[in-house]
């Protein structure tokens, strides 16, 4: 565990070094973060019984990705279904909340929290099954709105066009204002289950620079926090290109980092193996509209990866 500024700092600059698959030569890999992360959680983390398990858990982590020259950060250490994630990434940007919507496109990943029980154990009898209630997608472009009621008079915040339109304007894309909260206390017992990435944070340095950060409440390192972090590397290559900016960072603050009980054997495997290089993205059309892209104009360049992990999901 890292428990003071000068350990985090020291951290930052030694712990992700690692040999060159030729030994010669040291270089960093950033993915090394995260299976520290690993380490520190599995010597360091306290037992929890939570919601809906056992956890050993830490509480507060940080992990830098740079996106510099369209890289994005896939982890490599076992296979992302990263066409899943984005597929997930647009249904929020597009404000969906209909689970239907998702598996439509062969992606379950919600499934277990939209199904009628999950739902009548929320005390949400009267919502359709597959219908997910006001989460991220709402909240990203209709903060604050009548989830009931979509009529424009009882809309919200489109808080994601917003900040598209200061990125747009060189007098506000530097403003420190830019930001999406997906935590809305009015809210929360109207979701199928509340966010817990809650809060982003984009900024611009340098000009045209574009760096995100991220606060998560509650992070499932075994298989939430990689697509978290495919996930809103992504987004912020996707409004550089949208706003004629240059990606430039990725920033991960976790609340509560943990790892489930039956994960720990399949981590302790994951945490052995070496990273390869991350990828590259390019995205291959230009529209005026976020809501007009698709999954077929986003193309990844020498993704490559250890085999996959199982691990069972926890709703």
């Amino acid at each position: 565990m890292l428990k003071t500024i000068a350990e985090y700092n020291k951290y930052r600059s030694t712990s992700i070094i690692q040999s060159s698959p030729t030994n010669q030569f040291p270089m960093r890999h950033e993915e090394n973060q995260y299976l520290n992360l690993i380490d520190d959680i599995l010597s360091d983390g306290t037992k929890e019984e939570g919601r809906n398990g056992t956890t050993f858990a830490v509480v507060g982590a940080a992990m830098h990705f740079s996106l510099n020259d369209r890289r994005v950060p896939f982890l490599t250490t076992k296979r992302l279904a990263w066409k899943t994630c984005l597929k997930e990434l647009l249904w929020f940007i597009r404000g969906e909340t209909d689970n239907r919507l998702l598996q439509a496109q062969n992606v379950h990943i919600w499934d277990g929290n939209a199904s009628r029980e999950f739902l009548d154990s929320r005390g949400l009898t009267d919502r359709a099954e597959g219908d997910l209630g006001p989460i991220y997608g709402f909240q990203w472009r209709n903060f604050g709105g009548d989830y009931k009621d979509a009529s424009d008079s009882k809309k919200g915040v489109d808080q994601l066009q917003a900040v598209i339109d200061a990125l747009k304007d060189p007098q506000q894309r530097t403003s420190r204002r830019l930001i999406i909260s997906a935590w809305n206390p009015c809210q929360l017992n109207e979701m199928a289950l509340p966010p817990c990435h809650v809060l982003m944070q984009f900024h611009v340095t340098d000009g045209t620079k574009l760096s995100c950060s991220l606060y998560q409440r509650s992070g499932d390192v075994g298989l939430g926090v990689p697509f978290n972090i495919a996930s809103y590397s992504m987004l912020t290559h996707l409004l550089a290109h949208h706003c004629d900016l240059d990606a430039h960072e990725f920033i991960y603050h976790l609340g509560n980092a943990h790892i489930y009980d039956d994960h720990v054997e399949a981590l302790k495997e994951q945490s052995k193996r070496e990273p390869h290089e991350f990828p590259r993205i390019a995205i291959r059309a230009l529209h005026d509209d976020i809501n007009d892209y698709v999954v077929e104009e986003f193309e990844v360049q020498g993704y490559q990866y250890h085999d996959s992990i199982p691990m069972t999901m926890r709703q």
